[in-house]
């Protein structure tokens, strides 16, 4: 369940361009979007202010394709990570790199 919300909430938040990340669920998944789009691989074993440093110097450097890709990119430029991590994140961080229903909710 954690996991979808997480999914839906970034997608959503990309498409209206109105909102924060707001938690580690929500990284996990863009984190694993960026790797997508970029091609640039990330170590999800991390801890989550490392995996938010790599993923934040990439998106700095990536030339977004359209607006919601402009939108993730900002969204990691203003989220500050905690240390919480577990299971479901990294299945997030999966599932991001895997996506096949980009910007769909």
């Amino acid at each position: 369940m954690v996991t979808s919300i997480a999914r839906q909430s970034i997608v959503i938040k990309c498409k209206l361009k109105e909102s924060i990340m707001l938690g580690n669920y929500e990284f996990y998944y863009a984190a694993g979007l960026v790797s997508k789009l970029t091609g640039v691989e990330f170590d999800v074993e991390l801890p989550p202010k490392q995996l938010y440093e790599a993923v934040k110097k990439t998106v700095t450097e990536y030339e977004p394709k359209n607006e919601n890709e402009a939108y993730l990119v900002q969204l990691f430029m203003e989220f500050k990570p905690d240390e919480t991590v577990d299971e479901q994140m990294k299945e997030l961080f999966q599932w991001g790199l895997t996506e096949q229903r980009l910007w769909q909710e």
